[in-house]
């Protein structure tokens, strides 16, 4: 019987050390409209996507899932490739670029005659129930006027895992971005 128990604990090692070390890196991918822009910005009108702030739960190495209503995981082996405020950022930023004609968006200063976006993202994870999340608020600072946006999507996943989770969380992000590029494009 010991030795029965010797080996099972053995095996239930061998599978829990075996499967540490199969981590994967997970990066947004730029939507294809984004990837499309030509290198070269020009325009008179200028746009500084100053930050990107996420919450501690999302800012750590870890793709985030939700398993209920209250509870939510962190991952060990499944990873942000660099870190998730970075990464929205930049995919902001590349996608508000191909869709803002007449626009420079740019992550640096611009000079003092800038738009400023601010983004603050609260929800961007996978759901036990097959849903992404991605939710949060936006601030625009234009010629001293701010204007304020909440933002909630949830999107389907077609299949399970986490390749398809961060495939729909960069669809929603992308989304999400156009739903902005719309509202500063209406701008006098």
């Amino acid at each position: 019987m010991k030795k029965w128990l010797a080996m099972a604990g053995a095996l239930v090692l061998t599978a829990c050390s075996s499967g540490s070390e199969n981590k994967s890196y997970y990066q947004l991918p730029v939507t294809a409209q984004a990837g499309a822009q030509s290198s070269a910005s020009q325009g008179n009108r200028l746009l500084w996507v100053e930050q990107v702030a996420v919450p501690d739960y999302l800012a750590g190495n870890g793709v985030v899932y939700q398993t209920s209503d209250v509870q939510y995981v962190i991952a060990n082996n499944n990873l942000w490739a660099s870190p998730l405020d970075q990464q929205l950022r930049n995919t902001l930023v590349a996608n508000l670029s191909s869709q803002l004609p007449g626009w420079v968006v740019a992550s640096q200063p611009l000079g003092s005659d800038q738009d400023t976006l601010n983004v603050t993202v609260t929800g961007f994870h996978g759901r036990y129930d097959g849903v992404v999340v991605i939710s949060g608020e936006w601030l625009l600072n234009h010629q001293g006027q701010l204007i304020k946006r909440p933002f909630h999507l949830e999107l389907k996943q077609q299949q399970d895992g986490y390749d398809e989770m961060v495939k729909v969380l960069a669809q929603g992000w992308a989304k999400e971005s156009a739903s902005i590029a719309r509202e500063i494009a209406r701008l006098p």
